[in-house]
């Protein structure tokens, strides 16, 4: 079998996982521990983020004409690429989160919702909440003001509860 026979199930593969994606985060994965490796993987993993490392010149080939090919100048070296098509910060916020304890772990570039970032604009961007928590929040506030309401309009009634139970004895 020829060598790019081979290759293509891997560009295949890179291509069907970065299709569709929301972000898209490179990483140099050199120097983390076993134990480290894995943990960060299983914390991508809960998030629904795909991570795996791919040899250079395949996700070169797979990047070509997709949103993702600024990202092939920063090809160099060992790479890994985490992969989210649901939260479009949840790659970034994760990677910089544990490179926070794993100094070795260096972020390359990405691409966010299809705008190539550096390393500078990927932090700001691990900075944002999760889709969840900002969901949370939102009906969190929502929810208040009419908590609100309810109570007032709840001790007017036992107010006036209190008044007409006072006339009756």
């Amino acid at each position: 079998m020829a060598k790019v026979e081979l290759k293509q199930p891997v560009v295949q593969e890179i291509s069907e996982k970065i299709d569709g994606a929301q972000s898209l985060v490179l990483v140099d994965h050199r120097g983390l521990t076993v134990q480290q490796d894995t943990e960060l993987r299983k914390q991508l993993r809960e998030a629904g983020v795909f991570y795996k490392v791919y040899k250079n010149t395949m996700m070169n080939f797979a990047f070509k004409g997709t949103e993702f090919e600024g990202l092939s100048d920063l090809l160099n070296g060992p790479s890994a690429i985490a992969v989210s098509k649901e939260d479009a910060t949840a790659p970034a916020r994760i990677i910089y989160e544990f490179a926070k304890t794993a100094k070795n772990l260096e972020v390359k570039g990405g691409v966010v919702e299809g705008r190539v970032l550096d390393i500078k604009a990927l932090e700001e961007v691990s900075q944002i909440p999760s889709r969840d928590i900002l969901l949370g929040r939102l009906f969190g506030s929502m929810q208040s003001p009419v908590a609100n309401l309810a109570r007032v309009i709840q001790q007017i009634a036992d107010k006036d509860g209190e008044g007409a139970a006072a006339v009756e004895a």
